[in-house]
């Protein structure tokens, strides 16, 4: 009778575990297409706040997250962005391309409708190589990214961009 517990446990076990990747995969799949939207950038957390307009081309697999676009301020200062995204279950790993200090890495998981991330950036900002970035679903064709430092200066903590994003 103990087996036979067992073997069923399993099974539900398989069957929640599939059940789970599946709704990753949905969540994931809930970012495809094309946004834009406006949004702050930071430089640093001492910076002054610059506004922002961005466009991005999202490509969503069933355990993958890719974001390329560009964001420009000040009329004329343009700026690459990019983040690509492996999921494993609700954890995930990458890379964001886009800060001065090369290719920043990414881990983290998904809590309801955001995908919380620390990043390790290349070379110090802000006094330290870490902050914390969000990539959260808002509604139906909404997506917002922050990005969250701490002033070295004050201990507080600083959004240092966020972008919110509608679906085009």
């Amino acid at each position: 009778m103990k087996s036979f517990a067992r073997f069923v446990l399993a099974g539900c076990l398989a069957a929640a575990a599939g059940a789970a990747h599946a709704d990753e995969a949905d969540f994931l799949r809930s970012f495809e297409g094309n946004f834009a939207g406006k949004g702050t950038v930071k430089v640093t957390t001492e910076a002054p706040t610059v506004n922002v307009s961005c466009r991005f081309n999202s490509d969503a697999t069933s355990s993958s997250l890719s974001l390329d676009g560009t964001c420009r301020g000040l009329v004329v200062v343009t700026r690459a962005i990019s983040a690509d995204l492996k999921s494993s279950g609700t954890k995930y790993t990458g890379t964001y391309l886009g800060s001065r200090t090369g290719p920043a890495q990414l881990s983290g998981s998904r809590s309801g409708n955001a995908i919380n991330l620390g990043i390790r950036w290349a070379k110090e900002v802000n006094g330290d190589r870490k902050a914390q970035m969000t990539v959260e679903k808002n509604g139906e064709d909404g997506m917002r990214l922050t990005v969250i430092d701490v002033d070295p200066k004050t201990g507080e903590s600083v959004t240092t961009s966020r972008i919110d994003l509608r679906r085009i």
